[in-house]
């Protein structure tokens, strides 16, 4: 089942004050009824490109459940908001889904802007987030699983691809951002990882766009200058959401080909080449732990059943729908265990809880609340799917406090 339920600002208010005189969950002893589960994504906005896959996933997952007899005996239900790629309303919206909604867990955000937005609110109530999309570290909360790649699963090893032979050699690098905290913090990580690999400042390109940005030909044209002037040159991309449209598109209209200036993209899978041509990009690369192309049984599982649920053979797969799988799988093996959706109960049954993942690794929840998981490259094919061409032999454990970043050096990390 699934509630879609606008609510006003005037009723959230009101709610708001009055869970001041009460608990904003409800105690593991009073548990009854459905089991509430939050979805908090974007379906409106320049983040709807990305982020509308993502609820279809929860739901997904939620109906499966229901099929399946529930969880602990109890119905499963949806309760589905929009926070429309408006940062601040993530955080009301966060607000509404544990004080009125009460939901159990919420599966939502993309950027880290809207995390960063809503996180002050899971930890106020004691909420459970489960986040599924690549970030850039920097972050450990007990009331967040974060299901998707830290720096050294992801940007990292993207970069020493790039640098290797069989990505290119590359002596230059051009970091492409939109202009938030995910691309800046990425890109301080992967400076000082390319300035410890010899790589001087004056070879690294730092330009960073705002949400939604259009025009791409200035730029593109000076990563061209940039790339003309005697040494082999890539791009990290870390642009977000529909912006990604017009970029490709200006690769292709300045003829950009990938033997000449590879473009690697932390923020592009299957869902945002659907939308365009992909044949001037064929060879520019993606870095993800999972494609849609990867060959594994518990893949062609997880495409069958999207295909079942979506009943639309033009959907496809990505890297966010796996981790939100991922995580809707690891979570209800938490609640099992724990016997009850309480949050306290539940974070200390997901430690050490492994799932065997459409990626075809198994992956494990560590107590620093982030997965292992493998890092793949894949090229951009004509369909707009990827072709493996470089892979880790296993599962990587997450480092989200970076060594690149120096005051990390002397940090506690906490569990």
């Amino acid at each position: 089942m699934t509630i879609r339920t606008p609510f006003s600002r005037r009723a959230l208010l009101a709610a708001g004050a009055g869970a001041l005189a009460m608990p904003a969950l409800r105690p593991a002893s009073a548990q009854s009824g459905p089991i509430k589960v939050g979805v908090l994504h974007s379906l409106s906005g320049t983040m709807a490109i990305s982020e509308t896959a993502l609820r279809d996933t929860v739901l997904m997952m939620v109906e499966d459940a229901n099929k399946k007899g529930g969880i602990l005996g109890r119905k499963v239900e949806a309760v589905v908001v929009d926070p429309a790629s408006n940062w601040p309303l993530f955080a009301e919206k966060a607000r509404e889904l544990l004080q009125v909604h009460k939901v159990d867990v919420t599966f939502g955000c993309w950027t880290s802007v809207s995390r960063k937005s809503v996180l002050p609110v899971f930890e106020e109530l004691n909420g459970l987030l489960f986040y599924p999309v690549q970030y850039e570290g920097e972050e450990q909360s007990k009331n967040v699983f974060y299901t998707g790649a830290a720096p050294n699963q992801q940007a990292i090893p993207a970069v020493e691809y790039l640098m290797s032979e069989d990505g290119g050699a590359a002596r230059r690098i051009a970091l492409l951002g939109t202009d938030y905290v995910y691309p800046r913090t990425t890109n301080r990580i992967l400076r000082a990882f390319l300035n410890s690999k010899g790589i001087s400042d004056a070879d690294i390109m730092e330009e960073y766009t705002p949400f939604g940005h259009s025009d791409w030909q200035g730029i593109v044209s000076r990563v061209k200058r940039f790339a003309g002037e005697g040494k082999k040159t890539a791009i990290v991309s870390t642009i977000n959401g529909d912006a990604n449209v017009p970029f490709y598109r200006e690769l292709g209209n300045q003829g950009i080909k990938a033997e000449d200036i590879p473009s690697v993209a932390f923020s592009v899978g299957e869902e945002e080449l659907a939308g365009i041509d992909a044949k001037p990009l064929v060879g520019h690369l993606a870095a993800w732990n999972y494609f849609m192309s990867v060959d594994s049984p518990v893949n062609t599982e997880f495409k069958a059943m999207w295909s079942a649920y979506i009943k639309n053979p033009k959907r496809v797969t990505n890297d966010p729908m796996e981790a939100t799988y991922t995580g809707f799988k690891m979570w209800s093996q938490a609640v099992a265990k724990a016997g009850s959706t309480s949050v306290d109960a539940v974070r200390t049954a997901m430690y050490g809880q492994k799932v065997a993942t459409p990626s075809g690794y198994e992956e494990q929840m560590f107590e620093n609340h982030h997965l292992s998981k493998p890092v793949m490259i894949g090229e951009i094919m004509e369909n707009g799917q990827f072709n493996v061409v470089w892979k880790t032999s296993s599962a990587i454990p997450a480092e989200n406090w970076s060594p690149f970043i120096p005051e990390n050096a002397s940090r506690r990390k906490p569990t």
